[in-house]
């Protein structure tokens, strides 16, 4: 099992000092190496749910098992080792660090894990179609390049389970075929567990499952 929720909530604290319950999960598993795109709406918990799977966000109650690691349960140091380590995350705004050039981006994401290789890092951009870009900065590049190099990161340091968070919501149409496709077979290749959150039903089309978050996370049934 790559990913089981159990019971999982997540609230947070409103200005008037009232709680806005954003997650309750009850069950939710994603088996190693399948590929799920989970559909919701803006504001929807999506975000939400991806940053307490990773850990970047604590759930405040429920059981949160990664590859066999129940992250709820560690400290926040750990939760941070945990993911560099076993978990890969395309952000929807990419998070490359614009004065690197394509080729450091992808290094320095391997760095966090202590799996800093050139080679592979290489070997990475070149599958993603970028052979010609390794020394060419983001802002040299265009907006669909950045993604791919976005994912060509995310894969760098061969994560068990990669998260993608509206990953073609910033690039054209043309585009977001080419970067689902290349997500998905990257994930394929190396047997990573891939859960992309989107609003787009084309996007959602490419994956052979398909969930929808509002069906099994019920915000308003917190007390």
């Amino acid at each position: 099992m790559s990913l089981k929720l159990t019971n999982v909530r997540k609230s947070y604290r409103e200005p008037g000092g009232g709680m806005l319950p954003v997650l309750n999960v009850e069950s939710f598993q994603l088996i190693q190496g399948e590929q799920v795109a989970l559909v919701g709406q803006s504001g929807g918990g999506k975000t939400t749910l991806l940053n307490v799977i990773a850990g970047i966000t604590a759930a405040d109650s429920g059981s949160i098992v990664v590859d066999g690691t129940e992250i709820s349960r560690l400290s926040e140091p750990a939760r941070d080792r945990f993911r560099a380590e076993r978990i890969g995350i395309v952000f929807q705004t990419f998070n490359l660090l614009p004065a690197f050039t394509a080729l450091e981006n992808v290094l320095l994401g391997m760095s966090f894990s202590g799996k800093a290789d050139r080679t592979f890092a290489k070997a990475l951009l070149e599958k993603v179609g970028l052979s010609h870009r390794l020394n060419h900065r983001p802002p040299q590049m265009s907006v669909g390049e950045q993604q791919r190099v976005a994912v060509a990161r995310a894969l760098g340091n061969k994560p068990r389970l990669m998260l993608a968070d509206e990953p073609t919501a910033n690039v054209d149409t043309a585009n977001q075929e080419k970067v689902l496709s290349l997500l998905r077979k990257g994930c394929e290749e190396l047997n990573v567990s891939l859960l992309l959150v989107t609003h787009s039903p084309e996007a959602a089309a490419q994956f052979p499952r398909v969930e929808r978050l509002a069906e099994f996370n019920k915000p308003g049934a917190v007390e």
